[in-house]
């Protein structure tokens, strides 16, 4: 222990200790700082050692009486919760406080504290002492209801019924920006969809009104009794709110019911589903009108897809004539990303290219040139059995919609991917040719469409920019910068390890 007097300016001269007659400084106790030292001790009241309560889990430290601290070694906010654990230190000042070093691996963390107070007469007394904590192992309550894996008291069900999960990539990576998954105790994949599970109902609510804003979608909720306490009149429930997501993706061939077509500004019932944000908008490729349809628009008039992406076949461009404005239709809204184009095509077999050629309007002006090849929908050898679909006058149906460009194979388009995702969970991506094949045409819609990319964090893949870094690139395939791309952020904290927190960029 190390004493210290407070400096009081102007004082000179000596005087005698009234204890043991040594020569010292004047001071208002007229002692030497060893007699002070057995008559006062000004730490008597604060304790010298404390239990500090670690869940190695979440690596918190507790903070009483039934809070978490999220904190480094030797970090402000470890410190902030040793003092806490110090009720003494109210009747002294503190004037210093930082951390001994230890090793890391020992349990123990020791701080160096050093506080005054008045003691006999008016002295000030300084003095400095350390006080150690031993760190105690313990798992937080949310932890344990993660282990346990069965605790839960809301419970969020979305669902799709469609036969892909694009929308459900596209909808993981958007609730991995916005962080809406906090708080989640478990995420299990199911049929059609996923469950998510919370242990307090404001958790589940703020992912339902989270899913409302970023996909036209409709909620349920339901609630069952678990247990009920007839002294106090209290209920204990378990809450589930079933989210069905819109069952129209991006690149379907969509039928509108009549009326619901009328309210669009009498637009085509035949359209295309060119992207899906918080409204479907669809385009008719005849016209290049454009309307979107909200959410409960679409359950008040509900309709299917004509087609989904498995159904398309591939054609070869023969010819492509743009439209000049005077040919165009009067019509509104149109959409300004899009040319109109007559082009001729024909369709490629397992024998080659089909002899029957087929003229059809198409909003991929832009895109397409003689040779490319290219999805579309061939309505004259299709048996359909669709209700709004067969409403329809034979004139307004065209011989084949195109939906999409093909830009190149798919094996060279996944070698020279330099970029990777961020996923919520192992389970959502199983091994499967299906999901394969779902999550490959995910990645090339983020390449081909640069707003539809806008709402996910794509990081640098490390291993393929090694690799790929002298390879030439295809200009005709569509690239993502690496302006756009974010650094793979890596932060490894361990509270016991021997650098206590480790951050890597790659």
């Amino acid at each position: 222990m190390e004493y210290t007097f407070e400096n009081k300016p102007g004082t000179t001269g000596f005087i005698l200790c009234c204890q043991c007659g040594t020569q010292i400084e004047p001071n208002p106790s007229n002692m030497c700082v060893a007699c002070l030292r057995t008559q006062v001790d000004i730490t008597e009241g604060i304790p010298k050692q404390g239990v500090l309560y670690f869940c190695r889990n979440c690596e918190r430290y507790l903070q009483p009486p039934n809070h978490w601290v999220a904190a480094q070694l030797e970090s402000r906010e470890l410190l902030s919760v040793c003092l806490k654990k110090l009720g003494g230190l109210k009747t002294v000042r503190l004037i210093d406080a930082g951390f001994v070093w230890t090793e890391p691996h020992s349990q123990r963390i020791k701080t160096k504290l050093t506080v005054q107070k008045e003691v006999l007469n008016g002295a000030v007394l300084q003095q400095v002492f350390v006080v150690e904590f031993i760190v105690k192992n313990h798992m937080c309550d949310d932890c344990h209801r993660v282990e346990a894996k069965d605790f839960w008291r809301a419970c969020v069900q979305i669902r799709q019924k469609t036969k892909h999960k694009k929308t459900f990539y596209y909808l993981e990576q958007i609730i991995l920006k916005h962080k809406a998954h906090v708080n989640t105790v478990n995420i299990k994949p199911c049929h059609e969809g996923l469950d998510f599970f919370y242990i307090q109902q404001q958790d589940a609510r703020k992912l339902v009104d989270f899913l409302n804003t970023v996909v036209p979608c409709r909620t349920q909720t339901a609630e069952e009794l678990i247990s009920h306490d007839i002294h106090n009149n209290t209920f204990n429930y378990k809450h589930t709110f079933s989210v069905e997501i819109v069952p129209i993706c991006k690149d379907n061939v969509v039928c509108m019911p009549p009326k619901l077509a009328q309210q669009l500004g009498n637009i085509n019932p035949l359209c295309l589903c060119y992207k899906v944000t918080n409204a479907i908008h669809v385009i008719d490729p005849s016209s290049l009108q454009v309307a979107e349809i909200k959410g409960p628009q679409y359950w008040r008039y509900p309709f299917l897809n004509v087609c989904e992406p498995k159904q398309l076949s591939e054609f070869m461009v023969i010819d492509v004539e743009i439209v000049a404005d005077k040919d165009k239709p009067n019509k509104t809204p149109v959409s300004n990303k899009h040319v109109l184009a007559n082009v001729c095509v024909n369709q490629v077999t397992s024998t080659g290219l089909s002899d029957q050629q087929y003229f059809c309007r198409t909003h991929l002006g832009h895109l397409l040139h003689p040779g490319d090849s290219v999805l579309g929908f061939n309505f004259t050898n299709c048996n359909l059995n669709h209700a709004e679909f067969d409403k329809m006058k034979a004139d307004k149906i065209p011989d084949v919609m195109l939906v999409k460009k093909i830009f190149g194979d798919k094996n060279s388009r996944n070698k020279k991917r330099k970029w990777k995702l961020k996923h919520l969970h192992d389970d959502l991506h199983a091994e499967t040719s299906s999901n394969e094949r779902d999550y490959t045409d995910f990645l090339e819609d983020l390449e081909e469409d640069e707003a539809f990319r806008r709402n996910v964090d794509i990081y640098k893949d490390p291993s393929k920019l090694a690799v790929d870094a002298d390879d030439t690139e295809d200009e005709e395939l569509p690239q993502i910068s690496l302006q756009e791309m974010l650094d793979d952020l890596h932060i490894c904290t361990d509270a016991t390890g021997p650098d206590g927190a480790d951050m890597m960029m790659d």
